[in-house]
């Protein structure tokens, strides 16, 4: 199964250790090298690399790892990497047929979760999100996670970093079909910034965004200096 990476963003939080956050060393290896491993040893078969900030080095380096592993890495270079993360799917997604999966280079999981997330992707909804029901998960930074609220089901009825109920967190792994990209477009054309989480709700609100619970399941997402932090530890066992 193909899966599409986001990263073009500044990674401003970690400029003090690396200059390219995907290029940032957690485990012995860059961090977009981990995230691709892990998401190999769950099943997905190829990649589409969405890059921007530091996007000559990130590239050359995935072309490096590309020949290394044996396995297609293609990217695509955003213009504007400053916009939000919506724009990242919508130019990655155009060179992906059906169904895929999505993730963030900033967020490293057990393969685990890849695999039940693809084993999930016949499911009758335009996205599934991993979500852990873990609220005092130790590898959780609270004040930065994106909350989210499900119902009946597990659909999601809101999400958000800022949203005050809620019942579980994004993992920051979807699987993504071409409805997201419709969504992302018809929220821009409603004059909202484009994000992720933006087409996401647009799909919650027409009952088309379902979630897959993965409590349990290891994941991090690596966002500053404590979370790296975290993260060198959670990998060292």
């Amino acid at each position: 199964m193909h899966c599409l990476i986001l990263a073009a963003g500044f990674g401003s939080r970690l400029r003090d250790i690396s200059p390219s956050k995907p290029l940032t060393i957690v485990g012995g290896a860059p961090l977009i090298a981990q995230v691709i491993g892990r998401a190999r040893a769950g099943g997905a078969t190829a990649f589409t690399v969405v890059t921007g900030y530091e996007g000559d080095r990130v590239e050359a380096f995935l072309g490096g790892l590309a020949m290394e592993i044996g396995c297609s890495i293609a990217t695509v270079r955003v213009a504007d990497w400053g916009l939000p993360n919506g724009h990242s799917v919508l130019a990655g997604a155009a060179g992906i047929e059906g169904s895929y999966l999505l993730t963030m280079a900033d967020h490293l999981v057990d393969p685990a979760i890849i695999a039940v997330m693809i084993a999930a992707r016949g499911a009758d909804a335009g996205l599934i999100l991993a979500i852990d029901r873990d609220l005092a998960n130790p590898l959780v930074d609270i004040d930065d996670v994106t909350k989210v609220l499900t119902g009946p089901g597990g659909a999601i009825v809101a999400i958000g970093k800022e949203i005050a109920t809620y019942d579980a967190f994004d993992t920051g792994q979807f699987v993504a079909t071409p409805e997201l990209v419709e969504a992302i477009l018809a929220a821009v054309a409603e004059g909202q910034a484009g994000s992720l989480s933006d087409g996401v709700q647009r799909l919650a609100a027409a009952g088309r965004a379902t979630t897959l619970d993965v409590t349990g399941y290891g994941w991090i997402d690596v966002d500053d200096r404590a979370m790296l932090t975290r993260a060198e530890a959670w990998l060292a066992g």
